[in-house]
């Protein structure tokens, strides 16, 4: 988990280092289909929410994290649980760094009707995203532990109700 947010904070700060140097702040270069690179400061949270936030922010961010890694420590153990805390917790010190250095997050990233974002974001929506699929399918599968809603066993040939090994 360590070596995959390390790896996220390393590919996030490289990234918004670039593009600060390269773009000026609101112009947008064309990178492929409707990719397009622009430079924006977000002060807020998530798509400019709570903008100039500052001191709460990045309280609620390190309560965030704590949080993140209570769940991710008791969450079923399975390497997509892992990866999906090292993209979260990559990308969530990725946004913190910008916010305590800077005192807001540096996005670049555009697509047609959708805020501008960075490494960082996208790796924390991945991350959650994964994380989610991770106990939902971890869930799925306590659920259909080879006993029916009745308590009998299922597909257990010659062990279930109306059969000879019944007791009935």
């Amino acid at each position: 988990m360590a070596l995959v947010a390390a790896g996220v904070i390393l590919v996030d700060q490289v990234t918004k280092a670039i593009v600060t140097e390269s773009i000026s702040r609101g112009e947008q270069i064309h990178v492929i289909g409707p990719l397009e690179f622009t430079l924006t400061f977000n002060d807020g949270v998530a798509f400019g929410l709570a903008g100039g936030g500052g001191v709460p922010v990045i309280a609620l961010s390190m309560v965030a994290l704590v949080a993140l890694g209570a769940f991710i420590a008791s969450a079923p153990d399975r390497p997509a649980t892992w990866l999906a805390g090292g993209l979260i917790l990559g990308g969530a010190l990725g946004n913190l760094l910008d916010r305590v250095r800077l005192g807001h997050v540096t996005d670049f990233i555009l697509l047609p009707n959708w805020p501008a974002f960075n490494i960082a974001d996208a790796s924390i929506t991945v991350g959650v995203v994964l994380l989610a699929w991770t106990v939902i399918r971890h869930d799925d599968s306590r659920s259909d532990n080879g006993i029916r809603p009745d308590g009998a066993e299922r597909g257990r040939g010659g062990s279930g109700p109306g059969t000879a090994g019944d007791g009935n």
